[in-house]
């Protein structure tokens, strides 16, 4: 017999397999077509009778990747309009005090979804944890800043889904007073928001952020500017009405446009300053300053105290920088003198560059741009997060990821680290490579599994005078 749970909206049929409860494609919102795609999300409407939980649900229409990185990362996305959905795994619905681990997913705000097979949650219930994945709203349906629609609607969603989760998780046999977010990239620099954010408090007790960091934010005026670029393409102006008249895929298409130019010439003046240091000159949309949602750049809120009490773990992967620069060929046509001004885009100079030439006299320069940029973005603001939050009395744990793969040239890259913490290697050979450490993953997923029922890694926490990095490798 399948097991049957009641949620909000209504009863759900899940299966069981080898002990593991599994309910995918569950909404916790309404399908945002039409108008709704830039409003903000409502209860999914109830349904009759017991609605089946079996197959993955949507995800919010996105493009796929590019080459080469559609061949590390594969497809992820399922067609569907009821995206804003939740997947969960259980070792017993009909238990009770269960931790909770919620997963918000990355993708640079754009792409990305729960349906990915590497984000499968049965070994984190095999090992007494509820796993719950969920989708939110990605692009300019999540994060465009437009006239007549509120901002920030992709944080709205997320919110809107740990609301969800503590209306139902008891039903699953979790516990919602010991609910712990993860999320990586994307979904990490969402959690540094969540913890900023005033409309989070009671959402969730522990935050894990890998390779994130809390200074992604832009201001409401300059995020206009890019509805304002979205809008030239497409011969409309910034306003939710008229967005929510395009078609998707020509909506995806602008966006897609807006990005390249993006990418091609970062100007200030057509994309907005703080749209620029916000994203690091990668990225052209992610959570906006709306004095409402959020008041102030995560970092800074964090530091005044805002996720006080909530105990984070925080780290980054040894060369995050390399997934972006080498698989494209950036790295290889890098020269020693195009270095300085390449460096200019992210606004560091060439004194940047000393101390790195110094210390790895063999690299090449794309080795150096490398190793800068992910000082830069990634293991440096972990690092200041993790010792603002420690500041604040609140525990705060501090990883690196260090393992690499050594049938290719990309080293310990960005997102690698995600089948080990989910312990689904197998799911993931394009990502991980033919020969995956196990024993890597049973450290890194033991330790995830530790920290959401105990607040306890394994390792010391931060303080002002010793900063304790867990290093992860074989």
């Amino acid at each position: 017999m399948e097991p049957v749970v009641a949620v909000s909206g209504g009863k759900i049929s899940g299966r069981t397999v080898n002990g593991i409860s599994a309910f995918l494609g569950v909404p916790y919102a309404a399908a945002p077509v039409g108008a709704a795609m830039f409003q903000a999300p409502r209860p999914a409407a109830p349904w009759d009778g017991v609605r089946e939980a079996v197959e993955l649900g949507g995800s919010c229409p996105q493009s796929p990747y590019p080459p080469p990185l559609a061949a590390i990362f594969g497809e992820q996305t399922v067609p569907g309009a009821e995206f804003l959905n939740v997947n969960v795994w259980t070792p017993d619905p009909g238990g009770s005090g269960l931790p909770v681990m919620v997963w918000i997913h990355g993708g640079a705000f754009t792409r990305g979804s729960n349906a990915l097979p590497a984000y499968n949650g049965a070994a984190f219930a095999r090992d007494g944890v509820v796993l719950v994945s969920i989708n939110y709203r990605l692009g300019a349906a999540g994060f465009a800043v437009l006239d007549g629609a509120p901002s920030n609607r992709g944080l709205l969603d997320q919110q809107f889904a740990l609301a969800w989760v503590q209306e139902n998780i008891r039903g699953f046999g979790g516990d919602p007073n010991n609910v712990t977010v993860f999320g990586e990239s994307a979904g990490a620099m969402s959690i540094a928001a969540l913890l900023a954010s005033p409309g989070s408090a009671g959402l969730f007790a522990k935050a894990v952020m890998q390779s994130g960091n809390g200074e992604v934010a832009a201001t409401e005026v300059d995020a206009r500017m890019v509805s304002v670029e979205i809008g030239k393409t497409l011969g409309i102006g910034p306003t939710a009405a008229e967005f929510a008249q395009v078609d998707s895929d020509a909506l995806l298409a602008a966006q897609e446009k807006a990005i390249g130019d993006f990418l091609v010439h970062t100007d200030p003046a057509r994309w907005g300053a703080s749209v620029v240091t916000g994203g690091l000159s990668s990225m052209l949309m992610f959570p906006v300053i709306d004095d409402i949602v959020l008041h102030e750049r995560p970092i800074d809120a964090v530091t005044a105290g805002a996720a006080r009490g909530i105990s984070l773990l925080i780290g980054n992967t040894s060369e995050e920088f390399r997934l972006f620069i080498v698989p494209t060929g950036i790295a290889a046509a890098l020269t020693t003198h195009a270095l300085p001004y390449v460096l200019g885009r992210y606004g560091l100079d060439a004194t940047a560059i000393e101390p790195y030439a110094a210390a790895r006299p063999q690299d090449s320069a794309g080795d150096l741009f490398a190793a800068i940029l992910t000082d830069k973005a990634f293991r440096t603001p972990a690092r200041q997060l993790a010792q603002a939050q420690a500041a604040t009395g609140t525990p705060a744990f501090a990883y690196e990821f260090a393992w690499r793969r050594v049938d290719q040239d990309l080293g310990a890259f960005h997102a690698l680290e995600l089948p080990f913490v989910f312990d689904t290697l197998a799911a993931a050979p394009d990502l991980v490579g033919p020969n995956p450490a196990q024993s890597v993953a049973d450290e890194m997923h033991a330790a995830w599994v530790a920290f959401s029922k105990t607040g306890d890694p394994g390792w010391p926490a931060v303080t002002a005078a010793d900063l304790s990095v867990r290093v992860f490798d074989a």
